[in-house]
């Protein structure tokens, strides 16, 4: 064996060892940075949609849209804006105790009717949505909570983070 092939063997294991480390390093590299990404939206079967006219991207769009259905139906525009108007005013009623928080449980939260996990589920509510929290179960393992459509509901304790 002459030196010319055994400086060939050395460098091709150690240019081997190499090409190892760094696509070992990469492949790493790759899936930490998939697990630190947000989770998907969770999709509760008991929810529906809603409709992208609830939540207006502009107040351009706020300002036409009460034109259009005043001419319509004067009516119906004032018994819609008592209903949006009441739950603000029971909003102010409950405050007392309440605060708003924001879910920090990374699949959402599953509401349900009584603070029990046997209890109808009334549907779900999604990572780092604010919530209004009403107040506490007596055994201190539940919250009660109204979403901003003004669904009442509870949540297991402890998944949801004071908003300042």
């Amino acid at each position: 064996m002459n030196i010319s092939n055994l400086f060939q063997f050395i460098l091709g294991f150690i240019l081997g060892v190499f090409l190892l480390a760094v696509g070992s390093v990469g492949a790493a590299y790759y899936f930490f940075n998939r697990m630190a990404a947000a989770p998907p939206k969770p999709v509760f079967s008991e929810t529906v949609a809603d409709p992208p006219e609830t939540t207006p991207t502009s107040p351009q769009s706020q300002e036409t849209e009460p034109e259009t259905t005043a001419n319509n139906d004067p009516e119906a525009t004032e018994a819609e804006a008592e209903e949006e108007e009441a739950p603000e005013t029971e909003v102010a009623e409950t405050s007392t105790d309440s605060y708003k928080a924001t879910v920090t449980w990374s699949s959402g939260l599953s509401l349900r009717a009584e603070p029990s996990q046997d209890s109808a589920r009334l549907g779900g509510v999604d990572y780092n949505a604010e919530v209004t929290v009403l107040g506490m179960s007596d055994d201190q393992v539940w919250q009660q909570i109204r979403l901003a459509n003004g669904t009442e509901a509870w949540v297991k304790a402890g998944n949801l983070q004071k908003v300042n």
